[in-house]
């Protein structure tokens, strides 16, 4: 069974939703808070990973859509090792600037909306609908 890979802010936006790396990074960057050398670091990998990865909206353009996939958010697969490097230095960048993050793995990331090679995006479960147990297994 494949293990998929997310790396994401430790905290909620003002929207209560969990930014990916890449937006994370990005947003320092509009911010005005990377030094120059930041920046065009920050740039260049955007350019680099534009150029070697599909972006899913250019295959499916509905992927993220807020009503038809509520939460849908990236994944990449474990067996993705050189984008799995790329994004080590994604997190350096987010560590550098005191940004939290997480890093969540599964082997069910939800509902698949788009998938390639290096990753998926998917609805994630919701509670109640998804919960796998009856009863109150896990409550204390």
């Amino acid at each position: 069974m494949p293990t998929f890979v997310r790396y994401q802010s430790a905290v909620p936006n003002r929207r209560g939703r969990f930014p990916g790396i890449f937006a994370l990074a990005n947003g320092l960057g509009t911010a005005g808070l990377l030094s120059v050398e930041d920046a065009v670091w920050l740039r260049a990998a955007n350019d680099r990973a534009n150029a070697t990865y599909v972006d899913p909206v250019t295959v499916v353009a509905d992927c993220y859509d807020h009503t038809k996939n509520p939460g849908a958010r990236a994944w990449f697969k474990a067996s993705a090792v050189d984008l799995l490097r790329q994004a080590e230095v994604y997190l350096g960048l987010l560590d550098r600037h005191r940004i939290g993050w997480v890093e969540l793995r599964t082997s069910a990331p939800g509902r698949i909306t788009y998938e390639d090679n290096v990753q998926v995006v998917a609805v994630p479960p919701v509670y109640p609908d998804h919960w796998p147990f009856s009863g109150r297994c896990g409550e204390s």
